[in-house]
């Protein structure tokens, strides 16, 4: 496989996991300031926050507003992580490889690509109430999982297009974690009370965690909820299951074995997995959960980094 065909599908699966969590994150807020008592202001701002576009949302509008938010992590061209932006990357990549894609993969991005763009033209009436438009996006994001699911040989392919969404999968949780626990609540006093627990819910919500969280745990636990995002294996969602899964791919393209490595790439995520699965959550937060957030991203930002040295940058 070119090494440009590659990176396209790995790319292609990221930019659609990007903006598929963009929805889901939107369409939770939204449901979330439904909730909360009238005398406790909506809170937009920390969905920029997780997106790590702060800086370029404040120099574009200012103030946080649901409006202006929505605007930027849903259409801002500026913004590289917009939904609007990341379905066309994602069309544009899945275009240049045309042929290494399945007829109805290609067709369900292009439903996607012209989703938002029709939705830019009545952004208006949208924002009124998005809960269906990024309802929207997101089970037709989820449709296309399907399809590939379907449809796609188990080739060098489809493990790219694997890694890609698991990493973007693992980095999002963790950056809507730590949002949640640094960002989000107003005071400390306000640790334990409703609001923080509605708070934690919604959190559980935008990854849909909630139901079997509940199943598992029962009562809302901020410890608990950091674990089963973290440290659950089974969670399709949590870190160390996206850690994992992507592994697998990078060994099922390497044909090496989960008990070693044959590159770089393989080595890094192999030690990331290794900690994650040897860590109690007990460690985590004696640590601070903060600083462990931040080192794991830094630790998947090395990973993609090193798949690009391993494989895009050279024929394979």
């Amino acid at each position: 496989m070119l090494s440009r065909v590659a990176n396209s599908i790995y790319w292609t699966y990221r930019y659609l996991e990007r903006a598929e969590n963009n929805a889901r994150f939107m369409d939770v807020n939204f449901n979330l300031t439904l909730d909360l008592p009238q005398y406790v202001f909506e809170q937009w701002e920390p969905l920029v926050v997780a997106t790590g576009n702060i800086e370029l949302f404040k120099s574009l509008y200012g103030r946080a507003t649901r409006e202006t938010v929505i605007h930027f992590m849903g259409f801002e061209k500026r913004n590289p992580s917009s939904i609007y932006c990341c379905l066309s990357k994602a069309r544009e990549n899945a275009r240049v490889i045309r042929e290494n894609i399945t007829r109805e993969i290609w067709e369900q991005i292009n439903e996607l690509y012209f989703l938002i763009k029709r939705g830019e033209k009545r952004e208006k009436s949208i924002l009124k109430d998005p809960r269906k438009f990024f309802d929207e996006v997101k089970k037709r994001c989820q449709l296309l999982y399907g399809i590939a699911q379907a449809t796609v040989a188990r080739t060098d392919g489809w493990h790219f297009g694997r890694i890609g969404q698991y990493l973007e999968r693992g980095d999002n949780t963790s950056r809507i974690l730590d949002v949640k626990y640094h960002i989000l609540l107003p005071s400390v006093t306000s640790v334990g009370s409703p609001i923080d627990l509605i708070h934690w819910a919604a959190l559980l919500k935008s990854v849909s965690a909630y139901t079997t969280y509940r199943r598992l745990y029962g009562k809302i636990v901020p410890a608990h909820i950091a674990e089963y995002l973290i440290l659950n294996e089974k969670f399709p969602r949590s870190i160390l299951h996206c850690l994992v899964q992507a592994e697998k791919s990078l060994h099922q393209i390497s044909g090496g074995n989960h008990y070693g490595f044959n590159n770089d790439a393989e080595k890094k995520a192999g030690s990331v997995r290794s900690h994650l699965e040897y860590t109690e959550i007990n460690d985590i937060f004696n640590d601070g959960l903060h600083e462990y957030l931040d080192d794991i991203q830094a630790k998947i930002i090395s990973i993609s980094e090193a798949i690009f040295d391993v494989y895009f940058s050279k024929k394979i």
